[in-house]
């Protein structure tokens, strides 16, 4: 393909990734994905070369864009080169017209910038939630350690803030490495590392992780745990959760899984009644810690959905105080950078529930927010997370 020929498919990329934001469909990604297999004449470095153009243009728009091509005019305002391509040739995007449509630049809509302050983050922070995000991985300890895997591993990393982390530049194929195979590590973002270490399971605890989805944290849980003890991932999600069993015979995990009906959680969980010595809440959530990721989900929110989360994270909050003993523990975690799904949170679960206090969390990194935890692209390198630890007595 020519350069303007990706150009003009980075558009009709943005206008499938735009039509399935309005519509609630699938991610960015996943369009992505089934956008390259019905055009198999893209070679592999034109997939990149489109996916790369479609993805700054996301990333420079603030608002939804009125269509790829606005999204994609923005782009090229800043970039000469990139503005020379729109000239109508074969396969090329149609010239400019002066005064059409251009997406408007900014870092989210107006409404969520307004959200992130209210929730202190300051605008030399807003830049940084839009950056290319490293690739992190967790050594297994249930295999390796972190320097062992270091020595073995094919390319050089960082050690990061959480205790078995590495750092490796965004877009290293860490997962065609063949101690992935093995299951040496696990691709697991720093932040949420740190997240599942602050709820400090111990080998022969009873452990509940009410949230797994597709299981990174149970993963980690149970190496934690050194497979001495009980580990039980749970999830109303059956298409997640049915990616967790083959990941911990690859781990070396011992986990039980159990498929929850959403609304039914607590009666399903019964005979895990006060018998939990933590639980894990890893609640769905808002995501405006993973913008580096999925930057198109900024455009999906709305203020609706924000209170939508809140209530069922103050739902699962519940569920889990019913599972915990005596003495045990939660660890309330979200990729959200919104008090109202984070500190305020954990604030009023302890108002619903005094017989509980908050536990120190020494995370090795973030900073205090309410009884937490937060950390921040700016400020820590890791994706936007807020966690605690809610004791009870």
């Amino acid at each position: 393909m020519t350069p303007a020929a990706r150009v003009q498919g980075a558009i009709d990329l943005l206008d499938a990734i735009l039509a399935a934001t309005k519509r609630g469909g699938a991610s960015a990604d996943r369009v992505a994905s089934e956008w390259f297999k019905a055009r198999r004449y893209a070679g592999s470095g034109d997939r990149r070369a489109i996916r790369e153009l479609a993805w700054r243009a996301i990333r420079a728009s603030g608002e939804p864009p009125p269509s790829g091509r606005a999204a994609m005019l923005l782009v090229a305002k800043a970039d000469e080169q990139l503005a020379t391509l729109f000239d109508g040739s074969n396969h090329a995007p149609g010239p400019m017209v002066e005064g059409e449509d251009m997406a408007k630049a900014g870092i989210a809509p107006a409404w969520l910038i307004g959200a992130l302050k209210a929730s202190g983050i300051p605008g030399a922070e807003f830049a940084a939630l839009l950056d290319r995000a490293p690739l992190d991985l967790r050594a297994n300890r249930l295999k390796t350690t972190r320097e062992a895997l270091l020595e073995a591993l094919p390319a050089p990393g960082e050690p990061i803030a959480a205790a078995e982390g590495l750092r490796f530049p965004a877009g290293t194929p860490a997962e065609t490495w063949p101690q992935f195979a093995e299951g040496l590590f696990e691709v697991q973002d720093g932040g949420s590392q740190l997240a599942c270490a602050a709820l400090r399971v111990q080998p022969g605890e009873a452990v509940v992780d009410l949230c797994a989805g597709a299981g990174g944290k149970t993963l980690a849980l149970a190496a934690a745990l050194d497979n001495r003890g009980t580990l039980l991932a749970c999830d109303t999600d059956r298409a997640r959760l049915q990616r967790l069993p083959p990941r911990a015979a690859r781990a070396g995990a011992m986990v039980e899984t159990r498929l929850l009906d959403p609304g039914k959680e607590a009666e399903l969980l019964s005979d895990w009644s006060e018998r939990a010595d933590a639980v894990l809440v890893d609640a769905p959530c808002s995501g405006t810690g993973t913008w580096r990721r999925n930057p198109e989900t900024r455009w999906r929110l709305q203020p609706a959905d924000i209170k939508r989360h809140a209530a069922l994270q103050n739902r699962l909050l519940d569920i889990a105080a019913a599972l915990v003993r005596p003495g045990g523990r939660i660890g309330y975690a979200v990729c959200s950078l919104l008090d109202a799904e984070g500190a305020d949170q954990a604030a009023a679960f302890l108002a619903r529930h005094p017989g509980w206090r908050a536990a120190d969390v020494n995370a090795g990194a973030g900073r205090p927010r309410g009884t937490g935890v937060r950390l921040t692209p700016f400020h820590d390198g890791t994706d936007g997370f807020f966690f605690t630890v809610l004791q009870r007595l």
